[in-house]
């Protein structure tokens, strides 16, 4: 297809009439390289180059009789960008007055148009002269309230400077400087048009002076500053069907006036996030905060926040807020296939936003999945090779509810306390049954807008797995009893979690920044505490039991730490490390438990890998006989330790492909995971300082983005570079890829019914990371 459209691209112009020309290459020569991508947003699309692609479809679609179509045009592709001299000359224009905004006053930009056939090359050649210098830099406030607060606020860290370039995007940021100081100081009514910027650039060698000026309100000696008298509250649908002829009124404190038209909505847990108070100084920095909090509530379509002058400095604020349905349903599913194994999931989300009347929300969420194994035998239902149903209930309360009291959390996140409660029912043909309960307490809150903090002091856990008999005979027969125990058995669990975040809100967007994640996960340590005080029942394997069962005990411990650095434009580098360690102990000694290990591999990993096909250390799954590599699927290449890392290029493809934004990156990622002592179903699988980077996974590849806004649809594909399975140079497996025939039906001779692929597809859903 590639090589379709390239060829017809050559071709793009052959629709053309004799006088037009296609644009096919746009310059702009002479310009410093720090404002040339900028000028270049100054020339309209239609004089930029077409994606080939984009104007191919719009040729292929609108062609008719060796001419475009007049009529009936249809909406695809793109249309040719066919040179106008009228936009030519009014590019140049724009190129200019940007250049003037910079500081080149005496900038001249001339065009030059080179015409090939029906193609046209575009080059606007600069001569931008020197920039202007700023010489003086002075402030003229009228109010002098206004004026000391600019010096003590503001000043210091101003962007005009004497010595600096002019620059009238500075002007402009100074101007929103001084706007939201003000606002924030309770000037409700100061607006921009109160600063205005007078330049003198008739001085000679280059420099200009340049005066900040802030006016009064006209016919006033001062601006007012305003305080809060009063608030109201009003809460109704938009549908005046759905409301009450006559609203629940209340009064809270005597500070707010509440009037309900639903009927259904407590006043004091929306209070809570109403930051403005009798007698406060009005400051828009509560106003929007007010907002951010209202609709991250999630129960109100619309809120709006309105200011009615008592006198000449007082306030009253008058808050409407339309609530959103009340409950709502979602089905979604998806359809899953890989290595000859292919199923569905599909799952019902239930949503009630307002469960006690104070925006609590209540999730209640069911999915099924199943997947198939063409290499079974029998029909469709004899060639089920696993399928899972899960249940999970969810209870989130938007504030922190603990036995006792907590300072205010508010201000820079919503907090929440979330009851949790999740069943799952998982079997795996002829291998592997699993029936698991949850039930956790968690408390989300945020210390800063950027750092966020998630403790979970309740963890209750409970595990009945079994392996099927002949399975697990089979595993004792081959000595693998301690697999055997570790996983055919039930165990209990109650712990702790707790996990710091920083800048999570900053990864949708282009900047650089540094991303942390640190998790904590500790189980048994009370139940060990307690075991010293209490004799509880020991089993034949020596473990202690709560009623019967078994308890776990260990720690676990995982870092994601990021670098992101934003280059201009859709240009971002991205470089991630994500070590874990988990340690059993204790009541849990000997192995990890399935849930709880790490595993290498995946669309979010290393993408060269198929998700749990990686490691641990140096184990192949030769070592298996065929039976077992069949059935231990994803059971066997599992470790206690991780590590993995990331290396990854961003950029922009096209702006528009049928309304999406293609882009692309091209990646590199390494890393393993490991057992933490020698295992006897993993062989070359452990953990060793001395040996663990010559036992690192290596892949690479390159992947396209199509960014929607709303969601971004991702397709990757990674090829394997080093392979640690394999020994010495083998592991440098990229040097067998143009021999892949021969290297992959050795492999399949060692280790049937496995199969070596050297590049791993990965289509998903957002950003790998």
């Amino acid at each position: 297809m590639l090589l379709l459209v390239l060829s017809a691209s050559c071709r793009s112009t052959r629709l053309l009439e004799a006088e037009q020309a296609l644009v096919t290459k746009v310059d702009i020569e002479g310009i410093d390289p720090q404002f040339a991508e900028e000028a270049k947003a100054y020339i309209p699309p239609a004089l930029r180059p077409n994606s080939r692609i984009n104007l191919f479809i719009y040729n292929l679609a609108n062609a008719s009789k060796g001419r475009y179509r007049t009529t009936n045009i249809r909406n695809v592709g793109e249309p040719p960008h066919i040179l106008d001299s009228a936009l030519v000359d009014f590019s140049t224009q724009q190129i200019t007055r940007y250049l003037i905004a910079k500081g080149y006053f005496n900038a001249v930009v001339d065009q030059d148009i080179v015409r090939r056939g029906k193609r046209a090359h575009l080059y606007f050649n600069v001569v931008p002269g020197e920039p202007f210098m700023l010489r003086e830099v002075g402030v003229d406030i009228a109010d002098t309230a206004l004026a000391r607060l600019y010096a003590e606020r503001l000043r210091a860290s101003s962007p005009i400077k004497p010595g600096s370039r002019y620059d009238a995007d500075s002007l402009v940021v100074e101007r929103e400087r001084v706007y939201h100081l003000m606002r924030q100081q309770g000037y409700h009514d100061y607006f921009r048009q109160y600063m205005r910027v007078d330049v003198d650039s008739s001085l000679q060698r280059n420099q200009a002076d340049v005066t900040l000026i802030v006016d009064n309100p006209e016919g006033r000696v001062h601006h007012t500053k305003f305080n809060i008298d009063s608030s109201f509250m009003v809460i109704k649908h938009d549908r005046p069907g759905l409301n009450q002829a006559v609203p629940d009124e209340v009064e809270l404190d005597g500070q707010l006036a509440v009037r309900d038209y639903t009927g259904r909505f407590r006043a004091a847990p929306i209070a809570r996030y109403l930051f403005h108070r009798q007698g406060d100084t009005y400051n828009s920095n509560l106003e929007n905060l007010t907002y951010d909090r209202l609709y991250e509530l999630n129960g109100f379509r619309n809120v709006k926040i309105d200011y009615e002058k008592v006198d000449s400095n007082r306030l009253n604020v008058h808050y409407t807020l339309v609530p959103r349905p009340y409950m709502g349903n979602q089905i979604e599913g998806e359809y899953t296939f890989n290595a000859g194994m292919s199923g569905f999931n599909i799952g019902n989300t239930f949503t009630h936003r307002n469960l006690f009347g104070g925006l609590e929300q209540l999730e209640v969420k069911l999915r099924y999945g199943v997947l198939f194994d063409s290499r079974l035998s029998g029909g469709l239902f004899d060639r089920v090779f696993n399928n899972d149903f899960q249940i999970g209930v969810n209870i989130t309360v938007p504030r922190l509810i603990t036995p006792f009291a907590v300072p205010p959390v508010g201000r820079s996140g919503l907090p929440r306390t979330v009851f949790s409660a999740n069943v799952q029912a998982f079997d795996q043909f002829q291998t592997y049954s699993n029936r698991y309960f949850s039930g956790t307490l968690s408390y989300n809150w945020f210390d800063t807008r950027y750092k966020q903090h998630n403790l979970t002091p309740i963890v209750l856990e409970y595990r009945y797995g079994r392996l099927n008999s002949e399975f697990a005979q089979r595993l004792i027969d081959q000595d693998f009893l301690l697999y055997v125990r570790s996983n055919n058995r039930a165990y209990f669990g109650l712990g702790s979690q707790y996990a710091y975040t920083v800048n999570a809100i900053r990864l949708l967007r282009l900047e650089s920044f540094l991303y942390f994640r640190g998790a904590l996960d500790l189980s048994g340590n009370l139940l060990g505490l307690a075991s010293r005080l209490i004799d509880f029942k020991q089993n034949v394997d020596g473990e202690k039991e709560i009623m019967g069962v078994p308890y776990l005990q260990y720690a676990k411990i995982e870092t994601d730490m990021r670098y992101y650095r934003y280059f201009g434009g859709d240009k971002q580098l991205v470089i991630r490390l994500n070590p874990g360690v988990a340690i059993p102990y204790g009541n849990n000694s000997s192995l990890l438990i399935f849930e709880k290990s790490f595993f290498g591999g995946g669309m979010n990993g290393i993408r060269a890998w198929q998700a749990r096909t990686l490691g641990p250390g140096n184990y192949n799954r030769k070592v298996l006989d065929p039976g077992l590599r069949l059935n231990l699927r994803n059971l066997d290449q599992l470790g206690e330790v991780k590590l993995e890392g990331n290396v990854e290029y961003r950029f922009r493809v096209v702006n528009d492909v049928f309304g999406a934004k293609l882009k692309a990156a091209t990646f590199a990622d390494f890393g393993n995971i490991w057992r933490i002592n020698e295992n006897e179903l993993n062989p070359g699988g452990e953990f060793k300082f001395d040996r663990f980077f010559g036992q690192l996974a290596i892949g690479a590849g390159a992947g396209l983005r199509f960014d929607l806004d709303y969601f971004v649809i991702r397709l990757d594909a990674g090829i394997k570079v080093r392979d640690p399975q394999f020994t010495g140079a083998q592991q440098w497996v990229i040097s067998e890829f143009f021999n892949s025939k021969e290297f992959k039906g050795q492999y399949r001779l060692t280790n049937a019914p496995d199969r070596y692929n050297f590049i791993q597809y990965n289509f998903g859903i957002g950003m790998p990371f």
